[in-house]
């Protein structure tokens, strides 16, 4: 009983440890994880660039 019991699992650690979906995953996480920092971090001085414009447009309607 025990050994079997105990091929068992050596059989299913054996197949988990072959199963690199999850890698994968935590991988394309990190991806969007980076984007989403560099995205943020370029939308603070593009917003206020793009401000800018709108506010020269702005003053130069009569």
């Amino acid at each position: 009983m025990h050994q079997n019991l105990l091929v068992y699992v050596l059989t299913y650690t054996k197949q988990l440890r072959r199963d690199d979906r999850g890698a994968s995953m935590v991988e394309y996480g990190l991806l969007v994880a980076l984007i989403a920092v560099i995205v943020a971090a370029a939308a603070g001085p593009l917003g206020t660039a793009i401000a800018g414009l709108f506010t020269d447009v702005t003053n130069q309607l009569p």
